[in-house]
């Protein structure tokens, strides 16, 4: 993480995304838990070029972090990124690129350079519901909305790469940035991009998640999935209900709930090749009030998800069959809603090769990492699914001290990672253009 001393202001109207007369006083002011100023973050990784970059990180690095920072502030829930779009949307511009906000008016699109080769940069801009126990000076200012899976620096990557590659004096293709709306929601903002023609004429995407589990100054990257297909379950349960006294009479709900909590998962661990990483976890679980009384309802939600593409396609049906075969003798009526979420995300073996080159490009061959294939979901799969790209896990943790967890109310993050992941998304582009 970093403690706040004194920070930049957060560039507004025409000088925004511009070097501003305050941030190169105010960023030595910025230290970090392991000691480092800000020039020393800026510098990391210097001299690695091309000099127009060079040159760029170092008038702009504060800029960036004042991005990151002012998002996490005001985080927006998913299709409610009103403010950021507009943020965004006016940076951009200033530098005289011409963005395009998607129709529901969050998110928006934009392509740097010219020619007929098109290359694509993505970063997910929504919040989590989820109120945050950071202790930051720049906490998030929404009761129960927060940044806690590093969409803020995500966006202030990409958002720092833009105009990056706008003050390149030739690009040798275009590069259209992608901030995507909701991607914290099933099925996730990239259909949304996707039914806009967000991917038309594009070649590859690439795109970079925070990973608090590897070092800041290194990437980690996979051939294949790397994360996985994540569903959503919501079971609603019917009883006559009666007295707890007399079970015989009516149909047991609880009992019927908890045979499919315990059962359920338990099926599938005999339907489903142990390989493919399937895995149900119940989340939510509602029934009754009364010690004496069978209730008429009950309600029971959970993900489901997947490491195996072939496997998602064919658990809907799978998990409808087993649920009416646990619960029919019972007695206990149902409602089985399930939610299809997003694939798997799979890197393409060619994408990847041009992301570890744009990674050694961008810091040297020592950051480059492999990397696991997660449990978790993300909608960069839907890309995927269209166009070869490749996923990306950029270090967030300082190397010593405590590794905060995604998705945690006390998720911090080492800021230092910021300007390597603005050289990386540069560096990535160019190498899938050249």
């Amino acid at each position: 993480m970093t403690v706040l001393d004194s920070r930049p202001e957060l560039p507004t109207g025409g000088d925004a995304g511009r070097r501003h007369d305050e941030a190169s006083s105010a960023s030595e002011m910025l230290i970090t838990d392991s000691g480092l100023s800000i020039s020393e973050v800026r510098d990391f990784g210097v001299g690695r070029g091309p000099y127009w970059l060079d040159e760029w990180m170092a008038a702009n690095t504060a800029d960036v972090i004042a991005w990151r920072r002012h998002i996490h502030a005001n985080p927006e829930l998913s299709r409610q990124e009103y403010l950021t779009t507009d943020l965004l949307a006016s940076v951009l511009r200033s530098v005289g690129l011409q963005p395009k906000v998607l129709p529901a008016g969050t998110g928006l699109i934009c392509d740097i350079g010219t020619g007929q080769r098109c290359v694509a940069l993505r970063a997910d801009i929504d919040a989590l519901p989820l109120g945050e126990r950071t202790g930051l000076s720049y906490s998030s200012t929404v009761d129960d909305v927060c940044h806690a899976c590093g969409h803020d620096a995500h966006t202030a990557v990409l958002l720092g790469a833009a105009l990056a590659l706008a003050s390149a004096p030739e690009l040798p293709g275009r590069i259209r940035v992608i901030f995507q709306p909701a991607e914290e929601i099933m099925p996730g903002g990239a259909l949304d991009v996707i039914a806009v023609g967000g991917l038309d004429g594009v070649e590859r995407i690439f795109g970079l998640h925070c990973d608090p589990r590897l070092e800041v100054g290194r990437v980690g990257t996979r051939v294949g999935a790397i994360t996985s297909a994540a569903d959503m379950l919501e079971l609603r349960l019917t009883s006559p209900g009666g007295h707890t006294s007399r079970p015989h009479l009516t149909a047991d709900l609880v009992h019927a709930l908890g045979t499919v909590i315990t059962g359920l998962p338990a099926l599938l661990n005999r339907r489903v090749d142990p390989r493919s990483g399937t895995v149900l976890t119940w989340g939510a679980v509602r029934a009754g009030e009364a010690a004496n009384a069978v209730p008429q309802a009950g309600l029971l939600r959970g993900t489901l998800r997947t490491g195996d593409h072939r496997v998602w396609a064919d658990l809907e049906p799978l998990v409808k069959d087993l649920v009416q075969s646990l619960l029919w003798p019972t007695g206990v009526g149902f409602d089985l809603i399930h939610t299809r979420g997003v694939p798997p995300v799979v890197n393409e073996a060619d994408s990847t090769a041009i992301l570890r080159a744009g990674i050694e490009a961008a810091l040297g061959e020592d950051a480059l990492a492999g990397t696991e294939q997660s449990s978790g979901g993300e909608d960069f799969a839907w890309y995927l699914e269209q166009i070869p790209g490749s996923f990306g896990r950029l270090g967030v943790w300082s190397g010593h001290g405590q590794q905060y967890d995604l998705h945690q109310s006390s998720f911090m993050l080492d800021e230092r990672a910021l300007p390597i992941g603005v050289r990386v998304m540069v560096q990535t582009a160019l190498a899938a253009l050249a």
